[in-house]
Formats: structure tokens, C-alpha cells, sequence
């Protein structure tokens, strides 16, 4: 077996739990028992190493780690048997909602509030302009929300970053955590990283046109250009759309 060491560990050395192993752990932790939850730490180092390499470059690995390591142990936590899932299912959200908060505290480069409140006030506002008519265009909505059009795109480029849904955040044998499954379980959450709203509930939310989009985009692997000319309209138009679309499901699965 390979041997990686990152952050003082060797994950050639670090133990691992089979199901049954880790759902009694679980049941100590519940218990009080803090030796478990140590064991539980140790045996899912590879999970936050696994999660923890999406963010490189972000910051240092090791503060990577330390805060990792903090979203582990509040998962170890706030498990409970009734959510259903699989342990690491539950925990990479967790994990990555540390970091990425981590992240934007400590960035040097932020979205300002501003910003955000643009991003929102257009989606809300394209969502109601678009009941019982075509979809409004971004000019529309700017003179709608009384905002000037180039602090509109401004704001969705801010608040958009393309991703695929398909990624692996984490695999371990078959034992494989894409971000579609965390976006898609609606119980797997904590401070609204994923809420209540499943990823096909917010597909449905979104118009036809970048619905389809985001289905060829990221269910189908299209590139813009191709969807361009599946579609009818400009590789910019595809893109504007696309950025939106992402933009409108961050609204429902992120904090």
C-alpha cells in the first residue's frame, strides 16, 4: 500500500474500521466514552486528507488539516443512526463546511456583503419576473431591482464557481463520496452547508432553458460550445446562463 505522509502522518500507518467497527464506536461516542472518539479521529484521517486536497492553495496544508480535523470531530459528534447514511457521508460535508468557513474568514479576497445581496435580490427577482413569461434578460432585472446592470453580472460572477457535480471528494475503496451525493442528501447538513432542499428540488426550481444547461453541462459532460449549438444560442449566452444557474443552486446548499 502506498504511504503518504502530510501533516506528521502516514497514512500507511493509520487504522482503518470496517461498517460494523465504526457504528460501534459511534455508540460508545454517543455514550460518553472519549476514547472511542479518539479512535474514530485517527481512523478517518484519511477522510479530511481526501477532502482537504480540494482546497490546496488556499491555505497552508496544516491549517487545512487542524480545521478539517475540527469538522471531523463535530460530525463524530452530531452522528445519529436516523440519518440513515454511511458515517462519511454525513462527515465530508461537515468538513468541507469547516474549511470553506475557514477560508472566507481568513481570505484576503472577499465577496463583499454588497455583492451578495445583488446575487440574491437577482435570482429572487428573475424567479418572479419569469412566472407566466419567457425568462427575463439580466437587463431586465437590473432595471427591475434598480441596480446597475454591470453590478448584476458583477455580483453572479462573484457569488458563481463552476464545480462538477460528479467530483469525488472522497474515495476509499468502494467507499466513494461524490459532491452529488452531499448535495443530494437532504438529511446530511449542518449550518445550512446542504439544507433541506435536494439538488433536484433546486433543479427544478431553476427556468427550462438553464435547467437543460445545467444537465448537459454537468450530467452529460457538454462543453459550453457544444451546448451552444445543441441549443441555439451563443457559447456566451451559455455561459452567462450556466453561471446563474450555479449561482441559484448555491441559494439552497450553502450558508
Amino acid at each position: 500500500m502506498q504511504k503518504v505522509n502530510l501533516c506528521n502522518y502516514d497514512t500507511g500507518t493509520l487504522p482503518r474500521l470496517s461498517a460494523e467497527e465504526c457504528e460501534k464506536l459511534l455508540e460508545r461516542v454517543a455514550g460518553g466514552d472519549t476514547s472511542a472518539r479518539e479512535q474514530l479521529v485517527m481512523a478517518n484521517v484519511r477522510l479530511v486528507l481526501s477532502v482537504i486536497g480540494r482546497f490546496r492553495g488556499k491555505a497552508s496544508s496544516d491549517d487545512l488539516f487542524q480545521v478539517g480535523v475540527v469538522g471531523l470531530m463535530k460530525a463524530i459528534d452530531g452522528f445519529d443512526r436516523s440519518f440513515n447514511v454511511r458515517f462519511s457521508t454525513y462527515a465530508v460535508p461537515m468538513i468541507i463546511g469547516e474549511i470553506r468557513r475557514f477560508i472566507k474568514e481568513e481570505t484576503s479576497i472577499k465577496v463583499s456583503r454588497s455583492m451578495r445581496d445583488i446575487a440574491y435580490k437577482t435570482l429572487k427577482a428573475r424567479e418572479e419576473m419569469s412566472v407566466g413569461r419567457s425568462e427575463p434578460s439580466l437587463m431586465e432585472v437590473a432595471a427591475e431591482i434598480d441596480v446597475p446592470y454591470k453590478d448584476v453580472v458583477t455580483a453572479l460572477d462573484a457569488v458563481s464557481e463552476p464545480i462538477s457535480l460528479q467530483e469525488y471528494v472522497y474515495g476509499d475503496g468502494d467507499d466513494n463520496v461524490s459532491l452529488i451525493d452531499q448535495l443530494g442528501d437532504k438529511r446530511c447538513c449542518e449550518d445550512k452547508w446542504i439544507d433541506d432542499i435536494s439538488i433536484k428540488s433546486a433543479l427544478s426550481e431553476l427556468p427550462e432553458r438553464e435547467r437543460k444547461i445545467i444537465l448537459l453541462r454537468y450530467y452529460k459532460g457538454r462543453t459550453q460550445t457544444e451546448i451552444s449549438r445543441i441549443m441555439g444560442i451563443s457559447q456566451a449566452q451559455v455561459s452567462r446562463l450556466e453561471k446563474g444557474a450555479l449561482a441559484y443552486i448555491r441559494e439552497f446548499v450553502e450558508p
